[in-house]
């Protein structure tokens, strides 16, 4: 059996986004593929409006804490997407980067943070499609 791809998700805050995509991919994979997140400049504790929205998809990101980006998290993945960091990710050849555009949910209120959060369902279960297609039963 091979090791399953890596996927690193980097935010600045690692409080929202990359929270919410690790999240959902770990939810979603079922082991096919690891997820991991991080932040540039990590925040003291993951967006609570990013915590309901996520718990209204049955997800829970309570206990999830922000983490720092280092150079080790970058080596061990496959595919780093970046949501917003700009250059703070470090560029390793032979990874796979990616760039998803997303509007930051810090600050917003439910209903926007619930449209971000469909937004990153909709790309994780997309990527995870690519990476690791589902076996027919």
């Amino acid at each position: 059996m091979s090791t399953p791809p890596t996927v690193l998700f980097v935010c600045v805050h690692n409080a929202g986004r990359s929270q919410m995509a690790q999240a959902f991919l770990e939810a979603k994979a079922k082991g096919r593929v690891r997820a991991l997140s991080a932040g540039s400049r990590p925040a003291e504790r993951v967006n609570p409006v990013a915590v309901t929205a996520m718990a209204e998809k049955g997800v829970d990101l309570s206990h999830a804490r922000p983490k720092g980006l280092d150079d080790l998290a970058v080596r061990a993945a496959d595919v780093v997407v970046t949501m917003g960091c700009g250059d703070a990710c470090p560029f390793y050849p032979g990874k796979s980067y990616e760039d998803w555009s997303l509007t930051d949910p810090a600050g917003l209120d439910l209903e926007a943070v619930r449209a971000v959060r469909d937004e990153i369902e909709r790309r994780v279960t997309a990527l995870l499609e690519r990476l690791a297609p589902a076996q027919p039963r």
